[in-house]
């Protein structure tokens, strides 16, 4: 992967939690959307936007691997 230094400062690491948090959250929304959704085109759709997102959010995770489970999901003390 190519990080950029710029990519890897404080700053960054905060914004990037803040935009992983709320990546799980629109990836949880959209999972009760499927859920609710009878046209397969439309599920087929959100689960392709749900991988995107989780591909993002692993990529995120990687460019932090200091970074505790605990914190990624807001449970840090």
């Amino acid at each position: 992967m190519d990080v950029k230094k710029e990519d890897i400062t404080e700053e960054s690491k905060i914004n990037h939690i803040a935009y992983y948090r709320s990546l799980t959250e629109v990836i949880s929304n959209i999972q009760k959307e499927k859920e609710q959704e009878n046209e397969q085109a439309i599920k087929e759709h959100l689960e392709n936007r749900m991988d995107a997102m989780e591909k993002d959010k692993k990529r995120i995770r990687e460019m932090f691997p200091e970074i505790k489970e605990e914190e990624w999901n807001g449970n840090a003390n």
